[in-house]
């Protein structure tokens, strides 16, 4: 298994599909899959378009729409909103290994989701 820190924004992606490249070289899988697991409870770990930087950006946008901060809210950190994006982004993505390399359409990149930086964050990398 293969760990990685990783500083983050208050809020963002980051793109980490070349570190789970670089791990699968070094690893020498060539059939099976990988999983990429993110332990936190305010982040999460997405597959989406790495071509135009406004897709993550849109992104964003939407889940800010979808889940705003509220007054409602009970948790005293104050930090619902990053835990509902969190949970509704997903904590891991699974991605198929063949001939050595990532099974990724053309436009897919993995990206770390921050919700609540800026904080020293930590994902998993694992091949099967």
């Amino acid at each position: 298994m293969y760990s990685f820190t990783i500083k983050t924004p208050k809020e963002g992606f980051i793109n980490i599909t070349s570190e789970i490249k670089n791990c699968l070289l070094d690893s020498n899988i060539l059939e099976g899959f990988c999983v990429v697991f993110v332990p936190h409870t305010t982040a999460g770990v997405t597959i989406n378009e790495n071509a135009d930087p406004n897709v993550p950006k849109d992104i964003l946008l939407g889940l800010a729409r979808a889940f705003p901060d509220s007054p409602d809210f009970q948790h005293n950190e104050g930090n619902s909103a990053a835990h509902l994006k969190s949970s509704a982004v997903g904590s891991s993505v699974t991605i198929l290994v063949e001939k050595g390399e990532l099974v990724l359409g053309t436009w897919q990149g993995v990206f770390f989701c921050e919700f609540d930086g800026p904080r020293n964050r930590i994902f998993y990398v694992k091949f099967h």
